[in-house]
This record gives C-alpha cells, structure tokens and sequence, in this order.
C-alpha cells in the first residue's frame, strides 16, 4: 500500500519539464534538417562512420587536392602512348619523309624535296583517277542513302514476316567484300552470266557492264549499293525507333497524310541520322579498293581507276615508293577536308521541310 502511494506521487515522463529533455551542452545529439543543435545557431559536427569519414574528409579537402593524380598513375597509359606511337604516329611521319624522296625498291633514297607532290600534280592520269574517284562516291553515296531510308520507313511498319525480311535484306553487308567480287564478276560475265540471261528473258539485249568504259563505273556502284544499302538502313531504322508518337498523333488528328507525316515529322527528326549514314558512307566509298580491284583491276583501260587503284599500282606494279607516298598524303589530306565538311554541314544542319 505504501508502494502504491509512493508510486501516485511520483512525477512522471509525460509531465517532465520540457527542459530537462533538452540535450545537455557538451553532449552529442542528432542534428536538425538544417544541421544545427537545437540549442545552437552553430553548425553542428557531423560524426560520420569510418566508411562515410573518408569520403567526407575527401570532399572536404579543397579543390586542389580533388585531382590530386599520382604520377605512378600515368604509367598504366605507357602502353597505349607506345601503341599509338607504334602504329599511326611513327608511319605517318615516315609516310612524310618518303613523300620527300626518290625511293625505289632495289636502289637507295634521294632527297628530292616536293618534286613528287609537283608531278603528282601535273600527272594526267592522276587527276583522271581523282575525278572518277568523286563520280564513284557521289554515286555510291547518293543511292545507298536513298534506298537505305526508303527502307528504313519500310521495315519501321508492322506486317508479316518482317523480322525475317529484315534479316534477309541485311545479309549482304555480312558478305566478305572479296568473295561478293568473284561473285559479282562470274555474273556480270558476256556469255555465262546470269544476269544477261535474265536481261534475255524480257527482251533486253546482253550489256557489256564491267567491259565496257562507258558502263564500268555505274556497275561497280551497282555492287556497293547492294552491298551498303543495309547498313544506311540499319541506322536510320535505330533512328526511327527513337522517335515519339505525339508528334504523329497530332498530325493525323489535323488530316495529314503519309507523305506529310514523312516529310514534315519523320525526315526532320532522323536527320541526324541520316548525316551519320552519309559520313560512313562517303569515307567507305572513297577508300573502296577490293571489289573494284578483284573485278577490273582498273579496267577496261584506265576506265575504272580511282585513287586507290592508282596508288597500288604506283607502288606496287612501277616500285615507285617516293611518288606513291606524296599520294598516301594527299589521299588522306582529302579525306580529313571530306571529313571535316561533312561534320560542319552535320553540325549546321536543320531540315526545312
């Protein structure tokens, strides 16, 4: 009975003074959203645990220290310097100094300065080479992007067996560029070839193709645009995906119809794409070298000699290493401007539809 009275008067918790559950100065407590002591306008101590300490300590240090590399750490780029050294730096400077000689295989070296880049220049043949190098890539640009976006938009759309259709159509961009050639040489053959048979079929007289100088460039583009057509696709069609529906959705509430969708939404949108695709494309086609070589070997004369098959020629057939080399850099200071253009026409690019 005595503890019970004693229990009644007893104060307890919930009639504590406020004051006394108010943390002690001195004594740790949790800090508030804003990081203060309840009792204090200064900043309280965060005591982070061991893992959290350090990467406190680490943000706390300064900005000077953040990037604080050691020099140990530049070892491990040691092997990727060499290999760039090794492999891109040291031919090109090579390439240079080759270009400033009369270098033929078999007999030594003499320094004839920029004489090889003056008869380059001069050099009728070269030029010729130059001018059917630019014809073969417009063509094999031009028609690839084309028919590439038409497919896109084709293969975009649901229906039927378009997973297999689409893995039919990409097939031939997975072809070894070699074994596509011979290929493409026993069908464009006078007599054998399938493809004056066919011709026959429909009343069309045989054509020369690859044997005649006024057909040989238009065929040979023949091959790259069955070739790369799929891989223009391809890209666009990753374009394609990425687009959204409401832009569509409301173009059709205002009656628009399919060529209006496509070329005020869909073409707008995948440009971007599209410069991609002509990019790739042009620097494939400037530096096509197998399938023209495995077919014509240049022929029929010098009909189908572009830069590249003039190059190997030069260096290859007359040992003329020196001249050949002033071609190497002329050949890659035309690719580098090609580049750069295509990169400033990307970059300032908007379609006005």
């Amino acid at each position: 009975m005595r503890d019970a009275d004693e229990a009644l008067h007893r104060p307890s918790s919930a009639s504590a003074s406020p004051r006394h559950l108010l943390p002690q100065a001195g004594e740790g407590s949790a800090p508030s959203a804003k990081g203060l002591h309840p009792m204090s306008t200064q900043p309280a101590r965060l005591d982070l645990p061991a893992l959290g300490g350090h990467v406190a300590a680490t943000n706390l240090a300064g900005p000077g220290k953040r990037h604080d590399f050691s020099r140990k750490y530049w070892l491990f780029a040691v092997p990727a310097v060499i290999t760039i050294l090794a492999v891109i730096v040291f031919p090109w400077l090579f390439t240079l100094y080759m270009s400033t000689q009369d270098w033929k295989i078999g007999g030594g070296a003499a320094f004839v300065g920029l004489s090889n880049y003056v008869i380059l220049f001069q050099d009728q043949r070269f030029l010729e080479a130059v001018g059917r190098t630019f014809w073969f890539t417009a063509l094999a640009v031009i028609i690839p992007v084309i028919l590439g976006v038409a497919a896109a938009v084709v293969f975009h759309r649901e229906f039927p067996w378009r997973g297999v259709l689409r893995t039919v159509f990409t097939m031939p961009m997975m072809a070894t560029p070699v074994a596509v050639a011979l290929v493409w040489t026993m069908m464009f053959h006078p007599q054998l070839g399938v493809l004056n048979y066919l011709l026959s079929l429909i009343g069309i007289p045989p054509q020369s193709w690859v044997y005649d100088p006024s057909t040989v460039i238009p065929t040979l583009v023949m091959i790259e645009v069955w070739q790369w057509t799929p891989l223009v696709m391809l890209i666009v069609l990753g374009g394609l995906a990425s687009l959204p529906r409401e832009p569509y959705e409301s173009a059709i509430i205002d009656g628009a119809n399919s060529w209006h969708l496509f070329r005020h939404i869909t073409l707008p949108l995948v440009w971007p794409y599209v410069m991609i695709a002509i990019m790739l494309r042009t620097i494939d086609a400037l530096k096509v070298f197998d399938n023209i070589f495995v077919i014509t070997q240049g022929g029929p004369g010098t009909a189908s000699e572009t830069m590249n098959i003039f190059l190997y020629l030069q260096a290859f057939q007359f040992y003329k290493l020196g001249y050949a080399s002033a071609l190497v850099v002329v050949f890659f200071i035309i690719i580098v401007l090609l580049s750069l253009l295509l990169l400033h026409a990307r970059q300032r690019s908007k379609w006005n539809a």
